[in-house]
């Protein structure tokens, strides 16, 4: 069969397909000018745009002569403000980050940082119509509504007591999902049960914590409870804790350890937290063993605890608790409660979840950025007197040296040391400094470099709550903080720290080039700027920070804190102290955005 003769532009489908695409382009270019132009949808796609520049990788070579500058004090403006869509970032729960993540095990809603030249070198600016926060204890009840112009959690919860707006306020009646009648007649049936006055029982984890009414209410009993959700990108939960002057902190059990020593807590609470303790084969639960002091009491309210259509999930559940000997003290309703036993006399043995003893060589301290272990903690693996009966009760327990200071070197002595050395430092901050310590403008309190947390242990008397942050690179004395019935997690700085910004009135750090170091070597991991950038972040305007550190750190980061638009000041360390320290005392400014962002 003879071929069809055509012509030589018929016979080449590609030259076709090729044009197609080229005036298809062209129209829709066309199409594209005309929508920038005469439509809103430039604005919006502009804005967007300036938040992507700002907020993804820019060139790392322009971000490295920028921090260069700013570190030398040639940058003589201040570094440049976010954008305005950018008042509640969170570098390391970015939900566009995580989304793209395995939903496995919550993998995706557990932190994961941008690389170091990915991190925006900006600013956060505070929302339109921000305030000055309400002071403790009126904050307890009720914070300005336009600090955290979120409604979505009192529209839903407000049947619950959570929350409720009120003229240009929050309130909080104390409510939550399993208590709406409020938390105090929920924790006065919980004391018919566990021992919650009388100091046997201090630290405290909620999980999951909703706005921490139950960690709110639990202060007035002397009970310090840290409390934790993740980031609800909706009703910012932790955000509003912590606006309302109630220790808290984003987080999500996962993959993970959480950034907590073993055997801290006397006491672990969830309501309705909806944590599958069974599953996995109870990994969870294994992991709230971990971290429940021997003797402490594990309180679990709502499903799976005597729920509807939950059979199968409350059955494996008490299975679970029997097969580590937890003694069952209550059920009462849909509220769980047991006690840990005091050591190891009833070791895992046969069971269904197929549970066995850690390893000798897993330290159960080691909680940063370390998977989770299907084994469980045995209390001789942790050297110490710890459980509770056995550790001092609340208020001996703070100046007790604990055995767990052994994890340094003359650790006891280091310890009364420590504590005296920080009582003589805080009197001199409060007495010669006039910091506001100890007044009610100060209530959130970051320890960046926490050690033994003797700076926290000279402020117990003080209407403050102390995050004492230990660096993940230096020895792990979180344990011994616990131990003095104080709080506390473990971090790297390198790293953003997992809250909101504006949550913290008053920063200290001793010797915070020690925070950006390799352990043992003068070579940095990363850089000042950065972490100072990051403590802009966490610090409430007209906030304070203090930094103690030798004078050639001071004058680099007096430069660094001009370019963040505090305000600083040098000051000589206190007389009775060695070295060669000076102290840098800092304010925010109040400073917002002008309307060209």
């Amino acid at each position: 069969m003879g071929h069809l003769n055509l012509p030589a532009s018929k016979r080449n489908p590609r030259q076709w397909k090729l044009l197609d695409i080229i005036t298809a382009i062209f129209f829709g270019l066309v199409l594209l000018f005309f929508l920038l132009v005469f439509t809103p949808l430039g604005d919006s796609m502009a804005a967007s745009g300036r938040q992507a520049l700002l907020l993804s990788t820019s060139d790392p070579r322009q971000r490295h002569r920028l921090v260069s500058l700013v570190e030398l004090g040639h940058h003589h403006k201040p570094i440049e403000a976010c954008p305005a869509n950018s008042v509640d970032h969170m570098p390391c729960e970015d939900p566009r980050r995580n989304s793209q993540l395995s939903r496995e095990m919550n993998l995706y809603r557990e932190r994961h940082c941008p690389l170091p030249d990915e991190m925006p070198l900006c600013l956060i600016p505070p929302p339109p119509g921000y305030k000055i926060p309400v002071q403790w204890p009126e904050s307890l009840h009720k914070i300005w509504h336009s600090n955290m112009p979120h409604n979505k959690i009192a529209d839903r919860k407000g049947h619950q007591g959570w929350m409720k707006e009120q003229g240009p306020h929050f309130i909080f009646p104390g409510g939550g999902t399993m208590f709406p009648d409020g938390a105090a007649p929920y924790i006065e049936k919980l004391g018919q049960y566990i021992p919650l006055t009388g100091g046997t029982l201090r630290t405290a984890l909620d999980m999951g914590c909703g706005v921490a009414s139950f960690g709110g209410s639990l202060l007035s009993e002397g009970i310090l409870a840290l409390s934790f959700a993740p980031r609800d990108s909706h009703k910012a939960q932790i955000q509003f804790a912590l606006e309302r002057g109630i220790p808290a902190f984003v987080l999500m059990l996962g993959t993970r350890r959480l950034p907590f020593p073993a055997f801290a807590f006397d006491f672990i609470h969830c309501s309705r937290c909806l944590i599958p303790f069974t599953a996995y084969n109870a990994t969870y639960f294994i992991e709230v063993d971990r971290l429940l002091r021997p003797g402490g009491y594990l309180v679990i309210s709502g499903p799976p605890v005597q729920w509807p259509k939950q059979d199968k999930e409350w059955a494996d559940l008490q299975a679970v608790a029997r097969a580590l000997c937890y003694e069952l003290i209550a059920v009462d309703g849909n509220t769980v409660i047991w006690k840990k036993p005091d050591g190891d006399s009833c070791l895992p043995n046969q069971n269904e979840f197929g549970l066995g003893s850690c390893d000798e060589s897993n330290d159960p301290s080691n909680a940063w950025y370390f998977k989770l272990r299907r084994c469980v903690t045995s209390t001789s693996s942790v050297n110490g007197e710890y459980p509770v009966g056995i550790i001092p009760k609340w208020p001996d327990r703070l100046t007790r040296a604990p055995s767990r200071a052994l994890v340094v070197k003359n650790g006891i002595d280091l310890f009364r040391a420590d504590t005296r050395r920080w009582t003589r430092r805080v009197a001199y901050y409060k007495n010669t400094l006039n910091l506001k310590l100890g007044s009610p403008a100060v209530r959130n309190v970051m320890d960046m470099n926490a050690f033994f947390g003797g700076f926290a242990a000279a402020l117990v008397s003080d209407p403050v709550w102390v995050m004492n942050v230990v660096p993940a690179r230096k020895p792990l004395t979180l344990s011994v903080i616990y131990d003095r019935g104080l709080i506390g997690v473990y971090h790297d700085w390198c790293e953003p720290f997992s809250t909101y910004p504006r949550t913290y009135d008053f920063i200290h750090v001793a010797g915070i080039e020690s925070l950006i170091k390799l352990p043992g070597s003068s070579k940095s991991r990363c850089n000042l700027v950065d972490l100072m950038v990051e403590m802009d972040r966490m610090l409430r305007p007209e906030g304070t920070v203090v930094i103690r550190d030798s004078p050639e750190v001071i004058d680099k980061v007096a430069r660094i804190a001009h370019a963040v638009r505090w305000t600083a000041t040098i000051n000589d360390k206190e007389p009775e102290s060695h070295g060669r320290e000076k102290i840098l005392v800092a304010t925010k400014t109040f400073w917002k955005l002008t309307s060209s962002h």
